[in-house]
């Protein structure tokens, strides 16, 4: 991957700053400076301490006022750390201001922990290319301060003049690269494309498992089709989709996909770069949307993943509602609480398996809604239409009737054209 930035050590010590704006409360702020940690930790960067500014107008040079900048430093520096990490947004000139007044302290934003994490997790050809046009474009105006850390380095040895050339240079060449990454995403995307449409003549419907990072969603695909996609107790766990089939017992075969989990303030060009992997839900013939009920922001979790389906245009899909790791629910009333807010929701524990029946069952019945119910007569010899009906089809009856099978089935919308000659006209 061709990076830009140079960073001017590895980073261990993170100072995270939330910032409270005056719309926000500040149960807000505290809550979206927890995830900050969470992700600084996910990143490998342990967390040394931290402070919420309030702002009420935001300042060009350093986000926050002069009087502020200088606490914030003071504090990061008796804390311990090596970088300071911004939980909202900053201009690439705010990052180049406040390095120059911390020196030696690297300064970052969310966005830039998110992007790293990314970086290190994606392990497809498209989303590795997806995450490198997203950093080059992300740092692409932040080239001046990769060279305030490179004469910083080399002990200001640099002549004048010398940065901005090699800036230029740099500024061609990674707009060159951004050219061939757009161009090397056409064919990858094509390619998909024609691997998707391959799959929809598939006679196997699909379920796209989405939610907030780490409510359980790989938990529940490996619990569901007995595999053991990785499932780590992390943000961003999963980072490309994972597609399993699982055999219900009505004899009808689904596909489920887990998708990349969502996560509020999520960059807008993120979303973009994951397509890949949220396409599954666009595509998808329903949807199970997994909420961890143990959160205590869990409301805000819904809102979250249900904005950027709206985004993709999933959100008129039919959906299953299920509130996850109900075992560690210690107050009924969170659990009542929640049954107001979604009362059609299904309460399950992939550790204890407690509910998975009842969800299986309305995974099932769904289907069987978008079954027709039809009588076929197939002649014995025609094993792969039988065995075709057998596979994806629910059986009600089954008669053997001389040199022909009578069958009485539901039977998906995809197959009728392979078995529409032994359909029993009414």
């Amino acid at each position: 991957m061709f990076e830009i930035r140079e960073k001017p050590q590895k980073v261990e010590r993170a100072f995270l700053v939330g910032i409270q704006f005056q719309d926000q409360t500040q149960e807000r702020a505290e809550e979206l400076l927890h995830e900050l940690e969470e992700l600084s930790d996910t990143f490998g960067v342990k967390t040394v301490g931290s402070i919420i500014v309030k702002i009420r107008e935001t300042q060009a040079r350093f986000l926050c006022g002069t009087g502020k900048t200088a606490e914030i430093i003071e504090k990061c520096r008796e804390a311990g750390g090596d970088v300071i990490i911004f939980d909202e947004a900053l201009t690439p000139s705010q990052q180049r201001n406040w390095e120059r007044e911390t020196e030696n302290i690297l300064v970052i934003d969310r966005r830039e922990v998110i992007l790293d994490i990314f970086s290190d997790r994606a392990t497809t050809k498209e989303a590795n290319l997806q995450i490198e046009l997203a950093r080059a474009e992300y740092d692409l105006p932040r080239l001046a301060r990769a060279w305030t850390h490179l004469s910083r380095q080399r002990g200001g040895t640099l002549q004048r003049g010398e940065g901005e050339r090699q800036i230029e240079l740099d500024r061609r060449m990674i707009r060159k690269r951004i050219q061939q990454l757009h161009q090397e995403l056409k064919k990858v995307r094509k390619q998909r494309e024609t691997q998707r449409k391959q799959r929809r003549k598939r006679p196997v419907p699909n379920a796209a498992i989405v939610g907030y990072t780490n409510a359980g969603k790989s938990s529940l695909l490996n619990l569901l089709t007995d595999s053991d996609v990785l499932a780590d107790d992390k943000l961003f766990a999963t980072l490309d989709p994972t597609t399993r089939k699982i055999a219900l017992s009505n004899n009808q075969p689904l596909l489920l996909t887990d998708t990349v989990g969502f996560i509020r303030k999520l960059p807008h060009d993120l979303v973009e770069a994951f397509k890949a992997t949220l396409e599954e839900a666009v595509l998808a013939d329903f949807l199970i949307h997994v909420i961890d009920a143990s959160n205590e922001d869990a409301e805000e979790h819904i809102i979250a993943t249900n904005t950027v389906l709206a985004e993709l245009g999933a959100d008129k899909k039919r959906t299953l509602t299920i509130f996850n790791k109900v075992d560690k629910v210690e107050d009924p009333r969170i659990l009542t609480k929640l049954r107001m807010l979604i009362p059609d929701s299904h309460f399950i524990s992939v550790k204890d398996t407690c509910g998975i029946d009842k969800l299986v069952k309305d995974m099932e019945d769904i289907l069987e809604e978008d079954l027709d119910q039809t009588e076929l007569i197939i002649p014995a010899e025609r094993y792969d239409i039988i065995s075709l009906v057998h596979r994806t089809s629910h059986i009600f009856e089954e008669e053997f009737q001389g040199n022909s099978v009578n069958i009485k089935a539901s039977i998906p919308a995809n197959i009728h054209g392979k078995i529409k000659t032994f359909i029993v006209s009414a």
